[in-house]
């Protein structure tokens, strides 16, 4: 018996599961107020609102990077129109992360803010993380694809060195600890995650014409 190859959704059809993507992708900043309202957020809440929102920022970051791998593997292309709303909650993740640093750890006083962006290197390398990202997420929108041209891809690329710079923060958080074992689950996805981009570069990978005419003439002399 013949296997039919799965039907293609249409982008229309992937759009109408944007309900449930929003559903899911606020899913924790409701947790987190219910927990507030219950008095449960754990003997230290200011701590673990930081540390929770940084974890789901990454999350996100790779449920955005796992979009194009997945909608190619999948044979479903369409896949891709949901892809800026996950790097949107990523951005939101990481704008709480940053106001529960400011607020709870710094006063919002921009001069504590300051010195700790300047003494602590986990703090400027979550810092610029964050700034790329806020490049990204102000650029996101069709009419900014527009405006920006062939550069638009370009600046869009640099969600590579975001994850690395947001890794590196995490790692930095995790060693003052000693606790390595959600670092390196993280970097472990982010290496499956490459390894899925290498293989399609490798495939892509052009053929140099000096290769094209050695195969050639290897084949005239078999």
């Amino acid at each position: 018996m013949a296997v039919l190859p799965p039907r293609r959704w249409s982008a229309t059809q992937v759009r109408r599961s944007k309900p449930v993507i929003w559903a899911s992708g606020l899913y924790p900043l409701a947790s987190w107020i219910y927990l507030a309202m219950q008095d449960a957020l754990t003997a230290n809440p200011p701590e673990y609102l930081i540390r929770s929102t940084g974890v789901w920022a990454l999350v996100f970051l790779w449920l955005t990077l796992a979009l194009s791998p997945l909608a190619r593997f999948s044979g479903q292309p369409a896949l891709i129109v949901v892809r800026r709303l996950l790097g949107l909650f990523c951005f939101f993740y990481t704008v709480l992360h940053i106001i529960g640093w400011a607020l709870w750890e710094r006063g919002l006083s921009l001069s504590l803010m300051l010195t700790d962006i300047g003494q602590r290197p986990f703090i400027l390398i979550g810092t610029v993380a964050s700034l790329l990202l806020l490049a990204l997420a102000a650029t996101s929108t069709q009419a900014a694809m527009r405006r920006l041209g062939r550069r638009w891809k370009t600046l869009h690329r640099t969600i590579y060195l975001i994850a690395v710079l947001s890794l590196w923060h995490y790692w930095l958080v995790k060693a003052g600890k000693q606790d390595f074992q959600m670092p390196l689950v993280h970097m472990g996805v982010f290496g499956v995650l490459m390894l899925t981009r290498a293989g399609r570069m490798t495939r892509r990978q052009p053929t140099s014409p000096s290769a094209t005419h050695r195969s050639k003439t290897d084949c005239r002399h078999k």
